[in-house]
């Protein structure tokens, strides 16, 4: 494309120097010397395609690029992190001291490939990463990575089958929620206390329809990454015209999955998820208030019955190109027989996230300060060595490249 380009202009410069010999030549007078093309404009950036990014940090807006041959055009880019953690009262649901009130590492190192030719398209993401969250132990990255989605997390095959149209399979983002997996993806480090309820990864096959302001996406997945592929979930949203969105996401398992290890919650599992989700720009600040209603089935061996319901607002303000400020309160509660929230049965919690975050360029450091309290809940379920107490308070840095 690059040469054909090139021959059309080239061919156009000759025949406008024709054009002009001829008329000077009429003239008896001589042309004037030509003016020296102007140098060419730098390639336009594309970011990486996935994974989707929340803000404020960007993706290196220029990734490395390769030709495949008969995988198409490859673009690689990836993201190195580490950081550290300060806690009190460390210790959660009766976990002890096992974890430290200082610890600290790597939180990302990963690859990120997106590629592909004609209507077909890929994408892997493979690496190390830590995924902290409120409210829940802090885990090394290496048990983190270990015992959730495997060093190659995310990845599927796309194909596109009109511009309104595509259908993609294989290790899939959620549908559900407001916040995404990976601590570069979002406003803050730290997931939240309604992310803690909702799926992370889905293994599964996803179709996918957008016209105009309307996104709808459908899957079959197996849910909380169960290898149980009964579970049902939805995603429509509407874009407005001054760029608000409003969304809803829905899911629900059609089966049983008699499922219960680190990533799979048997009780979330084999429940009913619903998120009613806003987002309203005002220049530099976004303002995402969403709602959250969970639900557990009466199912004999496997789960009990509960609901929580949940409310959160996440928030990022743009101070200049290099620094922002992000924040998120939100609130939760529980009621049933089930203990849903991990503190006790009809419990409930609430927190505040502030995240501070300076990038230049591919370069970013970020802190964070976060609270956590806990009302109604059950001694020895909560915080601290023997889990009695009801509040917990964080700190967090994390410094990296997106390359």
């Amino acid at each position: 494309m690059t040469n054909l380009k090139l021959l059309l202009c080239v061919g156009s410069a000759s025949l406008g120097l024709a054009f002009a010999s001829a008329a000077f030549a009429d003239d008896q007078s001589t042309p004037p010397p030509a003016t020296p093309a102007a140098a060419p404009a730098p390639p336009a950036p594309t970011p990486m395609a996935n994974p989707a990014m929340a803000g404020p940090l960007n993706a290196n807006p220029h990734p490395a690029t390769f030709d495949g041959g008969p995988l198409g055009t490859i673009t690689v880019d990836g993201v190195i992190s580490g950081g550290g953690i300060f806690e009190t009262n460390p210790g959660f649901n009766g976990f002890g001291d096992k974890n430290a009130s200082a610890d600290g590492g790597l939180t990302n190192g990963q690859v990120i490939i997106n590629g592909g030719v004609g209507p077909v398209s890929f994408y892997v993401q493979a690496g190390a990463y830590n995924i902290p969250s409120l409210g829940t132990p802090f885990v090394r990255t290496e048990q983190m990575t270990d015992n959730t989605y495997g060093y190659v997390p995310q990845g599927f095959l796309k194909y596109q089958i009109n511009s309104d149209w595509s259908v993609q399979g294989g290790a899939l983002p959620t549908l559900i929620g407001a916040e995404y997996t990976y601590t570069f993806e979002n406003t803050n480090i730290e997931r939240g206390l309604l992310w803690n309820q909702e799926p992370a990864v889905s293994k599964g096959v996803q179709v996918n329809f957008s016209h105009g302001p309307i996104a709808i996406s459908a899957a079959v997945t197996d849910g909380y990454y169960s290898d149980v592929y009964t579970s049902i979930s939805g995603l429509a949203t509407y874009t407005f015209k001054n760029t608000d969105t409003l969304a809803f996401a829905a899911e629900g398992n059609a089966g049983v999955a008699k499922v219960a290890t680190f990533a799979t919650p048997e009780q979330q599992n084999n429940g009913e998820i619903y998120n009613l989700m806003y987002s309203h720009t005002m220049g530099a600040l976004v303002i995402s208030p969403y709602l959250q209603y969970n639900t557990s089935q009466n199912i004999p061996g496997v789960s009990l019955p509960g609901d929580t319901f949940g409310a959160a607002v996440i928030a990022k303000y743009q101070i200049n190109p290099e620094w922002s400020l992000g924040g998120r309160f939100e609130y939760i509660t529980s009621s049933g027989t089930a203990n849903l929230l991990g503190y006790g049965v009809n419990s409930d919690a609430w927190s505040i996230t502030l995240t501070p975050t300076w990038q230049k360029g591919i370069l970013f450091v970020r802190g964070e300060l976060s609270y956590v309290g806990v009302g109604s809940g059950t001694p020895g379920l909560m915080f601290g060595a023997a889990g009695t107490e009801d509040s917990q308070f964080r700190g967090l840095v994390e410094a990296g490249v997106l390359f």
